[in-house]
């Protein structure tokens, strides 16, 4: 038997912080309410460790034709390497967003949770501050990215 998963949208976790840039491609987004959304990411992920309650991040949904905006955030980590350097961004304020995305968001990190002592990735919890949908494109399938 083989697993067919889920089909889920790929999107970019970046923001500023410490006058450094941070963006990953995260695996697994959900929406759990109107305006809040919970994000898996990986206790191996620069983003992700750097994130703490408060900071202010930008969430954007890819959409079709942005395959290697996905590949690209999807190799390395933002230590080792400047992921920004040759991609076009939009900076609102520490919040760092991807132009012609599907959905663009703005979120205040409200917690994030560790279910067990052993469990080193980072469950971000984030509440909306602000977001905006490009209703001329769809978004991009993770079974796209095969």
């Amino acid at each position: 038997m083989s697993f067919m998963g889920f089909n889920h949208g790929v999107n970019i976790i970046a923001y500023k912080k410490n006058n450094h840039r941070f963006g990953m491609c995260a695996a697994w987004c959900m929406l759990v309410d109107y305006d809040k959304a919970m994000m898996l990411l990986g206790e191996q992920s620069d983003t992700g460790n750097n994130i703490e309650k408060g900071d202010i991040i930008g969430i954007s949904g890819l959409s079709k034709g942005q395959k290697d905006i996905a590949l690209h955030f999807g190799n390395n980590h933002s230590l080792s390497e400047d992921k920004f350097a040759l991609i076009d961004f939009i900076e609102d304020d520490s919040a760092i967003l991807i132009p012609n995305a599907k959905t663009s968001m703005v979120a205040r990190v409200i917690d994030i949770i560790h279910t067990n002592e052993n469990q080193l990735d980072n469950l971000i919890y984030v509440e909306f501050i602000k977001t905006s949908e490009n209703e001329n494109v769809k978004f991009l399938s993770f079974e796209e990215m095969r």
